[in-house]
């Protein structure tokens, strides 16, 4: 019984330590984030939904 116990704590362990260095990795990871495209076929259509609202 006791090396059940012992066993399962170990394993808890392990993956408590892994899981905070797996954190500890996504926070130092430098996101960066693209710029936007000047998507003019948006904005046409965009306009174009507005004009017919309108009508």
């Amino acid at each position: 019984m006791y090396t059940v116990l012992i066993i399962s704590v170990i394993i808890v362990i392990i993956v408590l330590i892994l899981s905070v260095v797996t954190t500890s990795k996504a926070y130092q990871f430098k996101h960066t984030v693209d710029p936007i495209d000047n998507n003019d076929s948006h904005e046409a259509t965009a306009e174009a939904k507005a004009h017919d609202e309108n009508k």
